[in-house]
């Protein structure tokens, strides 16, 4: 039995109800809670924003609002230019005063949490953002409402998770499990939900922490589809199958180049909103800063309106990407116009204190670059089958991978959004090579870098701990001599003081394990001439936990935490151990070694 009890080894006392691991029955059924109220949060916040939405630009107090058809335009005329500026007050005032974490896209401030604030997220979060990002999308701010969702999902699992006890990690799934519902919900995507959560929210993935997170999607999914239907976010005519002959190739050539394109736009999109955020950080006083930012943004969608007909590329921006997917918008110099005018609108919107998501934008910039691409294929008449709606679909995953880094979460998302499996190959090569190409000119993505420069960094990518795996006496360290508690210490330390081998004792009583002392090279020398008159006994500390050297690595690492312990003696055999079965001991050294040999097999 590898629990063996001794001086320093006893029964532990009980641990606070903060820090005991819920069972996955219990953590599954609270996230489940927090699947259906984000679901029910998702439905209040797309109705919040069509309310705001008509109230602003149609003058007519009503809900329902369709993001997929066009704005009707001319209501106001000219002063549409103030209607972001009107709304842009309204969220300064909301942010500044009640909850400054709600401004900006959210998703970063989220990650922020999980990995530096043990999950927790103040629940005014989740009200202040709600009504700052509708009022943000609705009065025209060129942002997007699934990084609202997420952060109110998020916020939800993180209120139930400090309402309840429970450690830090079992809060962090939850907070997971809400950022992952928040996203299924807005757009239909459970399985995009799980992606995302699994790829950019959670620090570990295993049943615990999964099973929990899907349920909460798939519940949040239910609700979304109640009230919204089951139809795919983005209607598609149908595509036609793609082929496996030489053309095709040369076909996925061409998403080759796309996804290079799409990759330095990505770049673009992240350097951007963090020049923007600077640039308007020079402007004196929060009101006059996004006051100035939603002026150009109201400009600019009336600019479009007066020569285009439409303002486009104001709030989500989902009719103009509806309208590229269904082939009614191809002319490719209009497509580029749209391109930067919605790049120039989303970094202004955020860059001067909007509260709404990069995603929607996003997906607009990747499908305006995809179908213009494609619109000049068009025009060079390539004797190949080039489409524009799959092109911009193509275009949309890239973009949405390259920028915020979640590749599997574009691939799998834009396909739920299109479901139209044809693209899945073109998407997974034009995924990967944007990704690249952004990494190269940028390094961090669009959540990374804003946390970079607040000087709280994450990990890029989720490791396999290989060292945890290791048995004991695979990383013990074996350098150490057993002897009596009755030896003198005073003639043991003249016998070693120049002996650098023996590095630890372990001290034993009766032949049972009693004490553990660390060596030295002061020790050595600094006590090797005095008569301190101590046994090895009375030299020896305490605190220390016994292991079998069969234990694997991450139960070492636990029973040493557990038992406040400095190291473990690794033992052999079987029964209650005895001098004779020490082989070696444990330390932060053993396990630090154990770990950098683990990380070289992850290269940048």
């Amino acid at each position: 039995m590898d629990h063996i009890l001794s001086q320093a080894d006893t029964a532990p006392s009980p641990e606070p109800a903060e820090n005991r691991p819920l069972t996955l029955g219990y953590l599954s059924m609270l996230a489940l809670v927090v699947g259906v109220v984000t679901g029910f949060g998702a439905v209040i916040f797309r109705a919040l924003i069509g309310l705001i939405h008509n109230i602003f630009f149609l003058g007519r107090f009503a809900v329902a609002y369709d993001s997929s058809q066009f704005t009707t335009v001319g209501h106001w005329g000219a002063l549409v230019i103030l209607v972001p500026v009107i709304g842009g007050l309204g969220v300064t005032f909301l942010v500044s005063n009640f909850a400054p974490e709600a401004k900006g896209h959210g998703v970063p401030e989220v990650m922020d949490a999980i990995y530096y604030k043990g999950g927790k997220i103040r629940p005014v979060v989740a009200v202040v953002k709600s009504l700052a990002s509708a009022l943000s999308i609705g009065s025209g701010a060129a942002v997007g409402r699934e990084g609202p969702i997420i952060q109110i999902g998020s916020a939800l699992g993180s209120t139930l998770g400090q309402m309840i006890k429970m450690p830090a990690a079992s809060r962090i799934i939850l907070v997971a499990a809400g950022a992952g519902a928040g996203i299924a919900a807005t757009f239909n995507t459970p399985i995009g939900g799980v992606m995302f959560a699994i790829e950019l929210m959670l620090p570990e993935v295993s049943v615990t922490s999964f099973l929990p997170v899907a349920l909460a999607t798939g519940a949040a999914t239910f609700v979304g589809r109640y009230f919204f239907g089951p139809a795919a976010a983005f209607a598609v005519p149908p595509l036609g199958s793609t082929s496996a002959d030489p053309q095709a190739a040369i076909s996925l050539l061409l998403f080759v180049v796309l996804g290079a394109v799409t990759g330095a736009a990505a770049a673009l999109f992240v350097r951007s909103l963090h020049w923007m955020e600077d640039w308007f950080e020079l402007i004196p006083g929060r009101y006059t800063r996004h006051a100035a930012g939603m002026v150009l943004v109201g400009m600019l969608i009336y600019a479009l309106q007066l020569g285009f007909g439409h303002y486009y590329v104001e709030g989500v921006g989902y009719a103009a990407i509806e309208s590229i997917l269904n082939g009614q918008l191809s002319v490719w110099p209009l497509l580029l116009l749209l391109f930067a005018a919605k790049l120039a609108a989303t970094t202004t919107s955020l860059g001067s204190g909007a509260s709404g998501g990069i995603f929607s934008p996003s997906l607009f910039m990747g499908a305006t670059i995809g179908g213009g691409f494609a619109a000049v294929l068009q025009a060079l008449h390539l004797p190949l089958p080039v489409s524009v709606p799959v092109f911009a679909m193509v275009g949309m995953a890239a973009m949405v991978g390259g920028g915020t880094g979640a590749v599997m979460t574009a691939v799998t998302m834009i396909f739920e959004m299109t479901r139209d499996y044809n693209i899945v190959m073109p998407m997974i090569v034009a995924v990967a090579v944007s990704v690249q190409v952004r990494r190269m000119l940028s390094p961090e993505t669009m959540y990374t870098l804003k946390l970079v420069r607040r000087g709280h960094p994450i990990p890029k990518a989720l490791h396999a701990n290989m060292f945890l795996v290791k048995r004991a006496a695979e990383v013990m360290n074996s350098a150490i001599a057993v002897l009596p508690a009755e030896m003198s210490l005073d003639a043991f330390l003249q016998q070693v003081a120049d002996d650098e081998a023996v590095q630890h004792v372990v001290v034993t009583r009766d032949d049972h394990i009693a004490g553990v002392m660390r060596l030295n090279p002061g020790m050595r020398r600094g006590l090797a001439q005095t008569d301190t008159g101590l046994t090895l006994g009375d030299a020896a500390g305490l605190k220390f936990t016994i292991v079998r050297d069969t234990t694997m690595v991450f139960d070492v690492i636990r029973r040493i935490w557990a038992k406040d312990a400095v190291l473990a003696v690794v033992v052999g055999g079987r029964g209650a151990p005895r001098g004779a079965d020490v082989l070696g001991i444990i330390g932060k050294e053993q396990v630090a070694d154990s770990v950098a040999a683990s990380v070289q097999n992850y290269p940048d």
